[in-house]
């Protein structure tokens, strides 16, 4: 069966203002790469249901230009929506209380929760070797029946899913599944809601998985533009776009090592150093340390600059570990009121690298606005802009490796494989651990600097053998954010 596609101004009268309040989702007709995707997902979503789907969403994975690990600490950030994203076949069941979770991919089983409305009391975070994949959608559901209106939720849901960015790769697969369903329950409610607020609540409904991320992943996912990246700010949540240089191209090349930021301590880890260097800054500081929840909190505090805080880290936090004693003792505090503000286990024996985290986030934090900057001003000429962009994102990759730890031995290689290839500038992208990296090149050179980097990194490695590595390493450029698509 053939697919019509309804265009924004065939729907303004159908849809009675379910449409995004504010500025809103887009309404779009698929372009022909996308339309055999969409026919198989409606497909997918006959032979499971037997009905009819009624709209489809879509939402794109991410590559983080430059700003890691910052987002949580209140610090702007620079990614760019990609090609790759997550689409989900929607239909609203008005005769059964279930949500029918179904996958185009069959390693993906399907899922079936007997009544939707009691998926805002469902705890998603009872795992131990990573969540199932519907568990994020799960959370983009809870996320969505909380700010819903009772007497507009529906009853029942239909959703079949299908997604092309690479898993556990640090492309925001996970945050845009999340997202995706929290747009495909809002829509299916006919329910109003900004751009940026289905950002805000996309963000704290992935927290329901059990990771304490920022909302750097959903804001790019609604806010995303053709064209260019986003500066994104955060409280209030904002986005400016940013003009990459005409010559710049971005290669996302995959180290073929996965990592899943829900399955390990690892990124939890290093929100709680940053939460306690913050207080263990303000306390030194002579300030009231218990109100102070982010490094951007007692930044503000003290009203000092990016490059003044770098210095009072430095000052202030000494470089070996901190002991859990250590930190009461700074504090003033028991290990019961420290547990309840923070979040540090009583009984931890673990050890906080404080000094470490909050040099990474202030250097980084200066990052990103030396980026933009360098994107905007007149007076550079084409070969300085690019030589000073590339050198942030090395400087960036540095920091990440020395200071934050979450790079991988892996990343690291094909960081300096990416270099030898003439890479402008290079570095790990997203959580880390594993996953990608982002690195820079011109138009004129990156076919050669693509190829050179398969025949450097990839050829030789047991673990590409079989891989289409169309798939793992490839340029990208700045799409658009999340859209929503109409059957008929």
């Amino acid at each position: 069966m053939a697919l019509l596609w309804k265009t924004r101004s065939e729907m303004s009268a159908a849809q009675n203002g379910s449409l995004i309040g504010g500025e809103t989702i887009s309404i779009l007709k698929p372009d022909e790469r996308l339309k055999g995707r969409l026919d198989a997902l409606a497909s997918h979503f006959r032979s499971r249901f037997q009905r009819e789907p009624s709209f489809l969403v879509r939402v794109p994975g991410r590559v983080n230009l430059i700003g890691e690990h910052v987002d949580y600490c209140g610090y702007s950030v620079c990614p760019m929506a990609i090609e790759q994203d997550v689409l989900v076949a929607v239909c609203r069941s008005d005769d059964d209380d279930a949500l029918r979770l179904t996958n185009v991919d069959s390693k993906y089983q399907d899922y079936l929760h007997n009544d939707l409305q009691e998926i805002r009391k469902f705890r998603l975070d009872n795992h131990t070797l990573g969540p199932a994949w519907y568990k994020y959608f799960l959370c983009g559901v809870k996320g969505a029946l909380e700010v819903i209106p009772e007497k507009r939720r529906p009853r029942g849901v239909l959703a079949a899913v299908c997604g092309n960015i690479p898993p556990n790769a640090g492309l925001s697969s996970s945050s845009a599944l999340v997202s995706a369903a929290l747009l495909a329950t809002v829509h299916a409610s006919q329910h109003e809601m900004s751009k940026e607020d289905m950002a805000t609540v996309s963000a704290s409904a992935e927290r329901y998985i059990g990771t304490q991320g920022g909302g750097m992943d959903q804001a790019i996912a609604f806010l995303g533009k053709a064209g260019s990246a986003k500066l994104i700010e955060f409280n209030p949540l904002r986005g400016f776009d940013v003009k990459l240089p005409d010559d710049a191209v971005f290669v996302i090349a995959h180290s073929l090592a996965d990592h899943n930021k829900a399955a390990t301590n690892d990124f939890n880890t290093r929100v709680l150093e940053c939460r306690l260097a913050a207080q263990v800054i303000a306390r030194r500081s002579g300030l009231e340390w218990r109100s102070v929840q982010k490094l951007i909190d007692a930044h503000q505090l003290l009203g000092a600059s990016l490059e003044e805080m770098a210095a009072i880290v430095s000052r202030e936090l000494h470089e070996p570990p901190y002991e859990h004693q250590e930190i009461c003792q700074i504090l003033d505090t028991t290990p019961e009121e420290l547990n309840r503000i923070s979040k540090v286990p009583v009984d931890t024996k673990q050890k906080f690298k404080l000094r470490q985290r909050a040099l990474h986030v202030f250097e980084e934090a200066a990052r990103v606005l030396s980026f933009r900057s360098v994107c905007e001003r007149k007076d550079l000429d084409a070969a300085d802009r690019l030589r000073q962009l590339g050198n942030l994102m090395s400087s960036s990759h540095s920091s990440l490796q020395s200071l934050y730890e979450c790079s991988h031995p892996r990343i690291d290689v094909l960081v300096e494989a990416a270099n030898a290839c003439g890479a402008l500038g290079a570095r790990l992208t997203g959580a880390g651990w594993g996953g990608c990296v982002v690195a820079m090149t011109t138009n004129d050179r990156v076919e050669d600097f693509v190829e050179n980097l398969k025949k450097k990194f990839y050829h030789n490695d047991e673990c590409a053998k079989g891989l289409d590595l169309m798939r793992y390493v490839f340029p990208t450029e700045p799409k658009n954010g999340a859209s929503i698509h109409y059957f008929q």
